[in-house]
């Protein structure tokens, strides 16, 4: 799968409104979000891996007074600005960010897959349901005790705490569009996940395994519930995003997944 500027520029601008729309549920402190230059900068909770600004470089240059205006929100919440700047952006905007002060601070990588004559999934012992909204603590649970044990693979720049955790998750269960899955072995909460439509586009918004149960077909099994919804609702093309170098990474490649394109992770303190 070959991912041209269009297509990023697609993919990126989705993430936009995906983090826009996670920011819109949260309510203490209320978030602070602005348009910027096509993308979107969202500043909610202390420490939260929903603060960044995403989806910059593909439409036109970025207006000084603007970036300096978002800018003067990350200050006044106290945190350092988080730019996630796709590799196929404009390629002036990184020198621009580098001599305002932002540096380098990591990379993710951004993974699709085409889901136009996507086989039916292999039988498994493993069952997934799709969470009813006011019936999910299980999930809530789940998701959050998975994420606070990683399993240790790849290359990250993100450590997130259960305690930091919890409250991101809340703001994940409150956002609009969000179809939540629960895995099961055995009757057992196993594993969860999070799926994102949004014009064609499939955004699996993470998925984690309770470390009981991981090597026994859980993450294929979620992956596969939500590509199969995601195909049956029109989606032409499936993307998740991954720490370079994990065993998340590693299983989405195994299952068809190509590697687009990856994002700089660039930070500015104050």
């Amino acid at each position: 799968m070959f991912a041209s500027p269009d297509l990023a520029a697609r993919i990126e601008h989705a993430e936009a409104r995906l983090t826009q729309a996670l920011a819109a549920g949260v309510v203490d402190p209320p978030a602070l979000v602005r348009d910027l230059g096509g993308g979107i900068s969202a500043v909610t909770r202390p420490g939260s891996p929903l603060n960044k600004i995403i989806g910059l470089g593909f439409d036109g240059e970025i207006d000084d007074r603007a970036l300096s205006a978002v800018e003067s929100d990350w200050r006044e919440r106290r945190e350092a600005a988080r730019i996630e700047l796709a590799s196929l952006a404009s390629p002036s905007l990184a020198p621009f960010l580098t001599a305002r002060g932002y540096r380098l601070q990591g990379f993710e990588n951004v993974l699709g897959l085409a889901l136009a004559s996507r086989p039916a999934a292999p039988k498994t012992s493993v069952t997934v349901e799709t969470v009813r909204e006011g019936d999910d603590s299980a999930w809530l649970e789940t998701i959050i005790t998975g994420f606070a044990h990683p399993d240790g693979t790849g290359v990250t720049s993100d450590v997130v705490p259960r305690d930091a955790l919890a409250p991101v998750m809340e703001d994940f269960r409150r956002a609009a569009g969000m179809v939540r899955s629960l895995a099961r072995v055995d009757g057992q909460p196993a594993g969860a996940a999070s799926l994102r439509l949004d014009c064609g586009i499939a955004q699996l918004c993470g998925a984690t395994t309770l470390p009981r149960y991981r090597r026994r077909g859980v993450q294929r099994a979620l992956l596969e519930a939500r590509l199969a919804l995601a195909s049956a609702t029109g989606c032409d093309i499936a993307i998740l995003t991954t720490a370079p170098g994990s065993q998340s990474q590693a299983n989405a490649q195994n299952q068809g997944f190509a590697l687009l394109y990856a994002r700089a992770v660039l930070v500015r303190e104050w």
